[in-house]
């Protein structure tokens, strides 16, 4: 990783600055050689996707300086915003230098599917691409039912592949890694996966009424059947730890040309 030593690494989260995934994520990317500066909410974000959301006095955002355990030389910061508004904010004059690099996670759960769109460690990496950086990703595909023990290092131990792969692509390149939450011995060899319709958790939201007033109640639960070969759902399950190039918001030319939209309408 010696390409590395000259770029700075902002690493975000959604699961908030006392994460233990963000703590692992951060002393990996300063192993690597990164220039490394750790900015995150405050509190849990988890489930915003690319909001930039944030909770504002006027025009300013409150910051707190944090000192990360075992990394006291790594300048820390807890951000009253959303993921995505703190990358954004490093890239319209808050952070100077400028990172090179966003790295968003290690997320406490696998972020798998079409289901990414909500997700704001996937929105963090996503807004990096909005400025020209590369970013990444990584997410531990750890249960509905929180071990007491995640293997973070199982992560960390595929990171410095990914992150060969990620400094080879052009600029703007957005890359989500899923890790399997097993130790390293037994993780099986990185592998690229297509998204899976969805994902491999679903929710279903009832209306409940009662005393304290109309409330949306929700359930998570793991979906069941066999996953679709090849998807990074099913690679994952069988304990491969899967690699996945995003692209942001595009457009698709050619609405209004020879008919296409009597042909979608039929």
């Amino acid at each position: 990783m010696a390409s590395s030593r000259r770029l700075r690494a902002l690493i975000t989260n959604d699961d908030g600055i006392d994460s233990p995934g963000l703590l692992a994520l951060a002393t990996g990317a300063r192993d690597a050689g990164f220039d490394v500066v750790v900015a995150a909410p405050h509190v849990d974000a988890s489930g915003v996707g690319g909001s930039v959301l944030a909770v504002r006095d006027g025009k300013r955002v409150r910051v707190h300086s944090r000192e990360l355990p075992d990394l006291p030389d790594v300048p820390a910061f807890a951000v009253e915003g959303h993921p995505a508004f703190i990358v954004h904010s490093a890239g319209r004059g808050w952070l100077d230098p400028e990172p090179d690099v966003v790295l968003s996670g290690i997320n406490i759960g696998a972020n798998l599917g079409h289901a990414v769109l909500h997700s704001g460690t996937i929105g963090a990496a996503l807004a990096a691409s909005l400025h020209g950086w590369r970013g990444l990703a990584v997410s531990l595909g750890i249960p509905l039912v929180e071990p007491e023990r995640p293997h973070w290092e199982s992560a960390l131990a595929v990171l410095p592949d990914v992150l060969d792969v990620l400094l080879a692509a052009p600029d703007g390149t957005v890359l989500s890694l899923n890790v399997p939450d097993l130790p390293v011995r037994e993780l099986g060899e990185l592998r690229e996966a297509r998204l899976a319709h969805w994902g491999s958790v679903r929710s279903r939201v009832d209306h409940v009424s009662g005393d304290d007033g109309d409330l949306l109640h929700t359930h998570e639960a793991e979906l069941t059947g066999d996953p679709e070969p090849g998807t990074d759902t099913a690679l994952l399950a069988a304990g491969h730890p899967t690699l996945t190039e995003l692209q942001s918001v595009t457009d698709r030319p050619g609405l209004l040309d020879g008919g296409t939209l009597s042909r979608r309408a039929s």
